[in-house]
């Protein structure tokens, strides 16, 4: 199963992506363990936490880069799409079969629109900020992003609750 991260970018050391850092490398590391193979925008903040995560499990980590751009040094494979920021994230969210969002601000937006308008379940790992914890406050009936009821939208307040809910839609 292909899992797609996406988050803050930033500065790993900085505020808001340095009080995630256990959270992130714990999801890289339980995601590897579980062989899922991981997809995000190869960059810093959220990404680069969760690939380190990754290799620290000995997994795979994709990233789907804009034009240009640096890799972390934790994917295992980087793909510059040459292509900006926003449609960079529309060719990950294509390759993936969910979703899973920490903080975030109008670029994670965008992501989680981008994957429910694609059909890919979102998982929201609540308690992490910017849309992740936005979106939660508009969702219909607690799972929707609109009345098309396209796909539903899940909410985790832990990494393992994350990792249950990817096990349900696996074998559903």
């Amino acid at each position: 199963m292909r899992v797609g991260v996406v988050g803050y970018s930033g500065p790993v050391d900085l505020p808001p992506v340095s009080e995630l850092k256990d959270v992130c490398i714990e999801l890289g590391r339980e995601l590897a363990r579980s062989g899922y193979i991981v997809f995000n925008g190869g960059r810093d903040g959220v990404m680069e936490l969760v690939s380190k995560g990754v290799k620290e499990a000995g997994g795979t980590t994709i990233g789907i880069l804009p034009s240009s751009s640096y890799a972390n040094s934790y994917l295992s494979l980087a793909i510059d799409t040459g292509l900006d920021f926003q449609m960079r994230s529309f060719i990950m969210l294509k390759n993936v079969d969910v979703v899973v969002s920490i903080g975030g601000e109008i670029g994670t937006a965008i992501e989680i629109l981008g994957a429910y308008a694609y059909s890919v379940p979102v998982i929201l790992l609540r308690g992490t900020g910017g849309w992740t914890d936005r979106f939660s406050k508009v969702l219909i009936d607690d799972k929707y992003l609109d009345n098309r009821r396209k796909v539903e939208v899940y909410q985790a307040w832990s990494v393992e609750e994350v990792l249950k809910i990817i096990e349900r839609i696996k074998g559903g």
